[in-house]
């Protein structure tokens, strides 16, 4: 893997990120290569491709993540989390940090397990499970809901609702699609607080980032 390449990338975000920061997001993206070639966990391969769609994408979200969650350990929930993106990045970035991966299929769970161990990440757990049921028994109990390509923005508003803190946000990593999939959004239901663009260096697909708070205080029963 190419370090230079890596690292060309991580300095158009403007992180100050350490050398051991980038040695394991470079192993979590050798890892999730070598994966791929017999789980078909994405469909973007090439080391290119990899660097700038999956790892520098994950991390681009950082700054405003940090801008928002104070608490020096905050617990936050990947929806969908798939091959472990955004929450493998950030949970190698900011250790002290908690994040719950929940991924209903199996091939991508052994994965994520996988990663744990190679990475020894101890700040991450890995829920095998739909969604919606591991809302169940985790109601209430995160400072914030994250996904990336997950589902719709309206679907996944109602997904991490179950969640959240009464003072959690959610963080809805978007394409070019994301002011269509906003006029589907119950506004009285929801707060935009941050609506901008992400800064992919030397990618020229549009990203978003949106972040929005419930309007109301009391979860809905499931």
């Amino acid at each position: 893997m190419s370090q230079g390449l890596l690292a060309l990338g991580i300095e158009g975000l403007g992180l100050n990120l350490s050398a051991a920061n980038i040695a394991d997001l470079e192993l979590f993206l050798q890892e999730m290569g070598r994966w791929n070639q017999v789980h078909n966990l994405t469909a973007i391969e090439g080391e290119a491709d990899s660097i700038q769609l999956h790892l520098i994408d994950s991390i681009a979200v950082l700054p405003v993540l940090r801008q928002f969650l104070k608490a020096p350990n905050p617990k936050i929930a990947d929806l969908g989390s798939g091959g472990g993106l955004p929450a493998i990045p950030i949970a190698i970035v900011e250790p002290e940090w908690h994040l719950s991966l929940i991924e209903a299929v199996r091939k991508k769970t052994a994965f994520l397990q996988h990663a744990r161990g190679r990475l020894k990440l101890k700040n991450i757990n890995i829920l095998s499970e739909r969604v919606e049921n591991a809302a169940m028994h985790q109601k209430g109990q995160f400072d914030a809901v994250i996904s990336r390509a997950f589902t719709s923005l309206a679907r996944f508003l109602e997904l991490s609702l179950p969640f959240l803190k009464p003072d959690g946000l959610v963080f809805a990593m978007k394409g070019k699609r994301a002011d269509e999939e906003m006029q589907e959004v119950c506004m009285s239901d929801w707060r935009l607080l941050v609506d901008e663009p992400l800064h992919i260096p030397n990618l020229s697909v549009e990203r978003r980032i949106l972040v929005l708070s419930p309007m109301r205080k009391s979860h809905p029963s499931l």
